[in-house]
């Protein structure tokens, strides 16, 4: 039987660093509300006169919050004034799977009974932009909200669009998936490239 490869999808966002923290929470979210599988009650969030979906799961909002929080606090320390700070979001999604049995494990006492296995990565590329001037400030709002819609739409349609890959719920837990979000994730990925900038 041939592995499946994982998609990995790469989302790049030019953005003024007054915005970064509320766009890079809704762009989030989207993608959540999406591929979060327990039942929930959705909820929305107003982003730059966009309404987005939100996952109304408190583990997920603190560590969104925070991921985002370190993220802003990075792009803050390595802004100039000129803007062109960059910093990256991935999110990774896991299917738990039984581990093979193995004498070696058991031997040594590390054997598992089961292993996560990635299905799904989203990479989250940013980088900020500083207008010089209030004209540039007010050109580049103009231009976020309807970058901010594309992108939830190119979401949307990727979703919709690549199923095949999403693993069988096997288990009665309340989130069959495990997931994580990395600031400035190291892994390599190949994955298609989805730009949409401000």
């Amino acid at each position: 039987m041939e592995a499946r490869k994982r998609p990995e999808y790469v989302l790049e966002i030019l953005v003024d660093p007054i915005y970064v923290a509320d766009i890079v929470r809704g762009i989030l979210h989207t993608i959540f509300f999406h591929r979060y599988f327990p039942s929930m009650r959705p909820s929305t969030l107003d982003v730059l006169d966009l309404t987005l979906p939100v996952v109304a799961d408190p583990e997920l909002e603190t560590l969104i919050e925070t991921r985002v929080g370190q993220l802003v606090r990075q792009l803050s320390s390595t802004s100039s004034p000129s803007g062109g700070s960059r910093g990256e979001l991935g999110i990774r999604f896991f299917e738990k799977r039984r581990r093979k049995g193995g004498l070696g494990g058991w031997l040594t006492g590390t054997a598992k009974s089961e292993e996560e296995i990635c299905w799904e990565v989203w990479k989250l590329k940013i980088t900020l932009t500083t207008p010089r001037t209030e004209t540039e400030r007010m050109t580049l709002l103009r231009a976020e909200a309807p970058a901010l819609q594309r992108t939830a739409m190119t979401i949307v349609k990727i979703v919709n669009r690549d199923k095949d890959h999403i693993p069988p719920i096997t288990t009665s837990e309340m989130n069959p998936f495990p997931y994580e979000i990395l600031l400035n994730p190291r892994a390599e990925y190949d994955g298609k490239t989805i730009g949409f900038f401000a």
